[in-house]
């Protein structure tokens, strides 16, 4: 398969498909760690909390992964779900805002697990840059933010700043070959075509469970 032919099937695959990819993932490594070889996929429909037939067509995408009347190997299918998520490259981040949100994100060592290296942290305030790991670089220049983000080869950055400056920094982040960003703050930012931007809410999730528990 060509790159071209590669990338029209990514984009048949469902994103509820990938996300479920990600829960796999930890479930089988939990799995991983009790030394279990060998899941059914009903079992693993217990722990995942999805029917067999929607783990089977989830990794139907991918090809076959499970063995007829034995199920799956832990081990073997979760390395190939991590390398289907492309977990097994390193990934640098620059994260750009570092208040409270932004050093709980620094401090999250599952980050680093699956392949996400925070290399860059900008912000305004030096005062918030002080103790930061040695292997991230601190920003506080905006002027000097953009070589910054190409020295460090940054591919992903994340976005935990005031929501009026999300555009702007959005806009900084693509202007420098970032393609891949996670957005924190509330506003909906406008990215090119080949930039994709996932967005976390907390926000709109609590709302989300404030409809659910006042229905019942």
């Amino acid at each position: 398969m060509n790159q071209e032919q590669e990338g029209r099937s990514i984009m048949k695959i469902p994103e509820a498909t990938i996300r479920r990819l990600s829960t796999y993932i930890r479930v089988l490594d939990s799995l991983e760690k009790k030394s279990t070889e060998v899941i059914s996929s009903g079992e693993l429909s217990t722990l995942c909390g999805y029917n067999s037939a929607q783990i089977r067509k989830d990794l139907a995408y991918f090809g076959e992964m499970g063995v007829r009347g034995v199920g799956y190997y832990v081990s073997e299918l979760k390395h190939e779900i991590e390398h289907i998520m492309g977990l097994k490259n390193i990934w640098n981040v620059a994260l750009i805002g570092v208040g409270n949100l932004g050093h709980a994100l620094i401090s999250y060592n599952g980050f680093r697990k699956s392949g996400f290296h925070v290399r860059l942290a900008y912000d305004r305030d030096e005062n918030k840059l002080t103790g930061l790991p040695p292997e991230i670089q601190p920003v506080t220049c905006i002027e000097q933010l953009g070589e910054s983000l190409r020295k460090q080869k940054i591919q992903i950055g994340i976005i935990a700043v005031p929501p009026d400056s999300a555009q702007n920094v959005a806009n900084l982040l693509t202007s420098n070959g970032i393609q891949g960003i996670l957005n924190f703050t509330p506003m909906r930012i406008k990215v090119p075509d080949n930039v994709k931007v996932k967005y976390v809410d907390f926000t709109i999730e609590l709302e989300t469970l404030a409809f659910y528990l006042s229905k019942k």
